[in-house]
């Protein structure tokens, strides 16, 4: 069986994985190793995970933000530098 799987999607999924990975290298991993305590560790861990949930969060707003407003969806009279 052979999916079809466009190009972009490929790519897609390549950068969710490389980000992931650095994510956890650099953000997480480090605040863990901070904390030599268990429950520390997961409080770590815990607000990690959020403080990535968040950045996800904006990343979606942003992006849904800027293709509403490339397609003219959003009117955007009232910024200043609308003509």
């Amino acid at each position: 069986m052979v999916l079809a799987i466009s190009q972009n999607w490929i790519f897609l999924g390549a950068a969710s994985v490389v980000s992931l990975a650095a994510f956890v290298v650099l953000i997480m991993v480090p605040a863990m190793g901070s904390y030599g305590r268990w429950h520390e560790k997961v409080a770590a861990g815990f607000l990690s995970i959020f403080i990535l949930g968040t950045l996800v969060t904006v990343g979606v707003l942003l992006g849904i933000f800027y293709v509403l407003w490339s397609h003219d969806i959003i009117v955007t009279d009232f910024l200043p530098w609308s003509n």
